[in-house]
């Protein structure tokens, strides 16, 4: 087992506890020259850090552009890195049903296949109320695979609650709402649901110290219409939009990484890419990636320093690549 299993353990159950999403990525075969070995794991974040060893820099820029693909999508693969041409000789990766190989000219001559896991947290919902309403979205939960926690009006719901959730509903008739639904909104829950007849809900949006484009973020009625009727109903309803507004948004990142306007936005994976104009590799523009404004007025993005010292060595040359 690679020795720095046991921290990144910590790490993963730490990361898990708190709700943040994670790729677990996992050398499981290495050709050398290579500088990881099978079993040496790293955590990628939804920021683009890396937290521990699959591989040098050049490796690890290629692990970090694939893992956020995965984290947005959700489903496991294997990556392929080899110095050589993909086999359909573009240069772009090659992807296969569960795999994708990326040529990175960079490697020192060596092949890694990289496991990627994704570990996306199981949604949270918080329910405020003790109708039958409320009871019934808590009876979903374990079908659906989400952790519902209840809360009554008398208790209320702590700010950590609202903080690590990806939807609060409440259903508590008249009981506590205002002070709660201002509190989801300042704290960023995707989703916040309001159980009441449309005349009722509109009130209480008047009444609340927030702006339109705030309240606008709060379903009143809460849920799809579907011609609900009984509690279960309803509940199904709102959970149909809570489940809308979970899978159909892109994971959020942990940490938000500024970047310039001219770096273009992959469609792909919704985090902010360039291309390393000395190997033309794609790399994920992120706090500590090697960058240059030397050469014109616009910024270059490189995959190592290596790239980037070679870059400023004669930035015409490379202009004049990209021009041709």
């Amino acid at each position: 087992m690679s020795p720095t299993a046991p921290p990144l353990e910590a790490r993963m159950a730490e990361l898990t506890g708190r709700h943040v999403p994670f790729v677990k990525a996992t050398v499981v075969r290495a050709r050398r020259p290579a500088s990881a070995r099978p079993g040496d794991t790293a955590l990628v974040l939804a920021d683009g850090r890396v937290e521990g060893f699959v591989g040098g820099a050049c490796a690890e820029a290629t692990v970090r552009v694939q893992a956020l693909r995965t984290l947005r999508s959700g489903e496991s693969l294997l990556l392929r890195i080899s110095p050589e041409e993909t086999a359909d000789g573009t240069g772009e990766p090659v992807v296969e049903e569960g795999a994708v190989s990326v040529a990175n000219p960079c490697l020192s001559g060596g092949e890694l296949e990289i496991f990627l896991e994704p570990l996306r947290p199981v949604p949270r919902v918080v329910v405020l109320g003790e109708s039958p309403i409320a009871r019934a979205l808590a009876a979903f939960g374990p079908v659906l695979g989400y952790e519902i926690t209840v809360a009554s009006g008398a208790d209320g719901i702590t700010p950590e609650e609202l903080a690590g959730s990806q939807a609060l509903v409440i259903a508590s008739h008249g009981r506590g709402e205002e002070p709660v639904l201002v509190s989801a909104v300042r704290a960023g829950v995707p989703y916040i649901g309001l159980v009441a007849s449309p005349r009722r809900g509109a009130a209480v949006l008047d009444a609340l110290p927030l702006g339109a484009e705030d309240r606008a973020r709060i379903h009143t009625p809460a849920g799809l219409w579907i011609g609900a009727r009984t509690p279960g109903e309803i509940a199904v309803s709102i959970l149909a939009e809570v489940i809308h507004a979970v899978r159909g948004r892109s994971v959020e990142v942990e940490v938000e990484v500024e970047a310039p306007p001219e770096t273009p936005e992959s469609p792909a994976t919704g985090s902010v890419t360039a291309v390393d104009p000395v190997c033309g590799m794609t790399v994920s523009v992120g706090d500590g990636t090697p960058y240059s404004d030397e050469g014109g007025d616009e910024r270059r993005w490189f995959c190592c320093a290596g790239c980037r010292a070679a870059y400023e060595k004669d930035p015409a040359r490379y202009a004049k690549a990209d021009a041709s």
